[in-house]
């Protein structure tokens, strides 16, 4: 690929009206007015090869919907195929992680298929190398917002994005914990009082406080999020190390 991006996202859709949609806004439209990301949708209906433009048809064995044809999915990730990786948004997939999003983001961007109706002809996937991916235990009308969901995550985490080099570093899930509780002024609001221990000026106190509100939420509000976090800390795979950040 050329030109000055650093991540290009291609999404295949039925609707690519619906690109960028929000991610023209905040955040994400400033870094794709700067070139800092590319956004592509193509339309998979433009390779149907019937004068109908034909794109699914009736489930194999019978049942309700319909399935989109592998041949014209194919044909569409075919012509925009590179050493992206490929990405299908489908509730079938493995579900969406922050550490899978980072490492995307590390990378030169991800062709994403959006899946409508009952979904893929299953044999696209043994045919092309194709990651399925979910962003949660639903169903939505199709694979669009789940596409959208997946590239803000990745947008975001861009060099130059964030206004702050560590604002994506001390967030919910980065380090397999929820994110600790904030506060701003003013002070008092509706007889309620920010902790002592954030106006203290004490940074080894706020840092303590912060590590344990971190620990405490995640253990109530996401009890298998901490049940992973404790076994890894308290069992840490052979040879593990804990990485350092560079700024």
């Amino acid at each position: 690929m050329t030109g000055p991006y650093t991540f290009a996202a291609t999404i295949l859709t039925l609707y690519p009206d619906m690109f960028p949609g929000p991610l023209g806004q905040s955040i994400a439209g400033r870094a794709l007015a700067e070139a800092k990301w590319s956004c592509n949708a193509v339309n998979i209906r433009d390779f149907a090869t019937d004068k109908h433009r034909t794109v699914d048809d009736t489930p194999a064995g019978g049942g309700a919907g319909m399935v989109l044809r592998a041949d014209v999915v194919a044909a569409a990730l075919d012509s925009v195929a590179d050493d992206r990786p490929i990405l299908a948004m489908t509730p079938r997939g493995a579900p969406l992680t922050q550490a899978r999003v980072r490492s995307l983001a590390g990378g030169p961007g991800t062709i994403i298929l959006c899946g409508r109706f009952e979904g893929f002809d299953e044999r696209i996937f043994d045919a092309r190398p194709i990651e399925q991916l979910s962003i949660g235990d639903y169903v939505l009308s199709g694979g669009e917002m789940g596409a959208l969901v997946l590239l803000d995550a990745c947008i975001r985490l861009l060099p130059g994005v964030m206004g702050a080099a560590s604002s994506g570093v001390d967030e919910s899930f980065e380090t397999g914990l929820l994110e600790y509780p904030h506060y701003t002024r003013p002070p008092m609001w509706e007889g309620r009082t920010i902790p002592e221990v954030l106006r203290s000026g004490d940074h080894a106190r706020i840092s303590a406080w912060r590590k344990h509100m971190a620990e405490t939420d995640t253990r109530l509000r996401r009890p298998d999020l901490w049940e992973r976090h404790d076994g890894a800390r308290v069992n840490p795979p052979s040879g593990a190390h804990e990485q350092t950040k560079e700024e």
